[in-house]
C-alpha cells in the first residue's frame, strides 16, 4: 500500500512556489505545474503516435520519476537546476534517489516488474534520450511557457525578463521535430485545449474551506492519477497495457469539465434531488460544445470513454461500451480497453480525504473538514483492502 511519507512528499508539491523572485498575477505552484505538464504530454505523445510507438506505461512512470525529483530538488531556479544536472546530475540524481528510497520501498514498476526504486535509478541514470523523455521534455517546457506569459505581462520591464523568454523559447526549439509542438505553437484548437486545461489551475478545491495546503481542482487531478497508477497493482497483480493507460488518464481528466461547472460540492449534489443527473447532462454538453471540438475527431471516442460511467467499472465489446461489476483475467487485455472506475473513484475519496487530514493536522478546524473525514472513514470501513489509507490517526498525530 501507499505509504503516508509518499502521499505527503506528493502534496509538497502544492506548498512549492513557482517563479517566486518574480511578479505573479496568480499563484503559480510545482503541483499544478506538473499537472499541466501531464495534460500536455498526453496531447504531444497522441499526436506522435501518428509517426511512431509510444509506450505509455514508461511515459507515466517516467513523468513520477520527474515529479518526485522536482519535489525532492525543489527551490532550485531552472536556469540554475539545469546548469546543475549537467555538472552533477549522477549526484543530485544518488540524493534524490536516497531521499525517496523508503517511501517508494516494496512499490513494483508497472512498466518492468522489477522494484520502483531501481526503475527510478534506471531511468534518472540512463544517457538514452527516448521519445517517451523527450515528450516529457516538450511537455515541461511548454508548462513553462504557459506560467512565463503570465509573469512577464505582469511586469515586461523587469531586469532579465527578456533573457528568461529567449531562454524558454530556445529550449522548447529543441523539440520541434515533435508533431505536437508544431500544432500547439501554431495557436490553434490544440493550444486552446491546453489553455482550457490550465483554467482548472484557477480553480481552488473546497473554495469555502481555508486549508494548508491549498489546491486547485488541476492539481487535485494528477494527485488522483499518481493514486490510481500506484494503486493498480492492489486490484491486478499485472495489468494489461491499455488498462494502465485507460485508469491513469481516466483519472487525470477526470475533473476536466469542472472547467465549466466549478467546483460542486458533494454536500449540495446529495442533498438536491435530481441535481446530480442535471449536472452530468450539462458537463455532457459543455464536453461535446466546448472540449472535444479542440481536439481531432479520432480522439474523441477516447475523451467520452474516459469521462462517460468515470466511476464505473467498464470496458468495450463488440463495439459498444460494457458497464461490469469487476474486471477480471478474462477483461484484462488490451482489446477491451479495461478501466478500474472504482479504483477512480477511491483514489477520489483518498485525495479527498488527505487533503481535508492534511489541513487538520496542521490545526485548521473546520466542520467540513472534519465531517469530510468521518464520511470517508465510515465508508471504507468494511473495505478491507483500502480501509487503511482512510484513517485520521495514520495523517493527525
Amino acid at each position: 500500500m501507499i505509504s503516508n511519507n509518499l502521499i505527503r512528499r506528493i502534496f509538497e508539491a502544492a506548498s512549492i512556489q513557482r517563479w517566486n523572485d518574480h511578479v505573479r498575477p496568480v499563484e503559480l505552484t510545482e503541483l499544478d505545474k506538473q499537472a499541466h505538464k501531464m495534460g500536455i504530454a498526453y496531447v504531444l505523445a497522441k499526436f506522435q503516435e501518428q509517426r511512431e510507438k509510444i509506450d505509455w506505461t514508461k511515459l507515466i512512470e517516467g513523468a513520477f520519476f520527474e515529479f518526485l525529483q522536482r519535489v525532492v530538488l525543489t527551490d532550485i531556479k531552472p536556469p540554475v537546476f539545469h546548469y546543475l544536472m549537467k555538472k552533477a546530475g549522477k549526484r543530485l540524481n544518488e540524493y534524490v534517489i536516497k531521499e525517496v528510497r523508503e517511501e517508494i520501498a516494496g512499490l513494483k514498476s508497472l512498466s518492468s516488474g522489477q522494484d520502483l526504486v531501481e526503475e527510478m535509478k534506471g531511468y534518472l541514470f540512463a544517457k538514452e534520450n527516448t521519445i517517451e523523455k523527450r515528450i516529457l521534455g516538450a511537455a515541461h517546457f511548454l508548462a513553462t511557457k504557459w506560467e512565463f506569459e503570465l509573469v512577464y505581462h505582469a511586469f515586461p520591464k523587469m531586469y532579465g525578463i527578456e533573457e528568461t523568454r529567449q531562454e524558454i523559447e530556445d529550449k522548447i526549439e529543441d523539440y520541434y521535430e515533435l508533431i505536437g509542438v508544431q500544432k500547439i505553437l501554431l495557436g490553434g484548437k490544440s493550444h486552446h485545449f491546453i489553455d482550457l486545461l490550465s483554467q482548472l489551475r484557477f480553480q481552488k478545491r473546497w473554495s469555502k474551506t481555508p486549508r494548508i495546503p491549498q489546491t486547485s481542482v488541476l492539481g487535485h487531478m494528477l494527485v488522483v492519477a499518481y493514486f490510481v497508477y500506484l494503486l493498480v497493482p492492489h486490484v491486478c497483480k499485472k495489468p494489461c497495457t491499455k488498462r494502465i493507460y485507460n485508469d491513469f488518464f481516466s483519472a487525470l481528466f477526470h475533473d476536466l469539465p469542472e472547467v465549466y461547472t466549478r467546483d460542486i460540492i458533494s454536500p449540495i449534489k446529495r442533498e438536491v434531488e435530481g441535481l446530480d443527473d442535471i449536472i452530468l447532462r450539462y458537463e455532457k454538453r459543455k464536453l461535446e460544445e466546448k472540449i472535444l471540438p479542440l481536439l481531432p475527431d479520432r480522439w474523441h471516442f477516447e475523451i467520452n470513454f474516459f469521462l462517460e460511467n468515470q466511476f464505473k467499472n467498464r470496458i468495450f465489446n463488440k463495439g459498444r461500451v460494457e458497464i461490469v461489476k469487476e474486471i477480471d483475467s478474462f477483461y484484462n487485455q488490451d482489446t477491451f480497453l479495461p478501466v478500474d472506475g472504482t479504483l477512480v473513484k477511491i483514489a477520489d475519496d483518498m485525495a479527498a480525504f488527505w487533503e481535508a487530514a492534511m489541513s487538520l493536522a496542521h490545526g485548521i478546524k473546520s466542520p467540513n473538514l472534519e465531517n469530510a473525514i468521518s464520511s470517508l472513514e465510515t465508508r471504507y470501513k468494511d473495505n478491507e483492502r483500502f480501509k487503511k489509507i482512510f484513517k485520521k490517526e495514520g495523517v493527525i498525530k
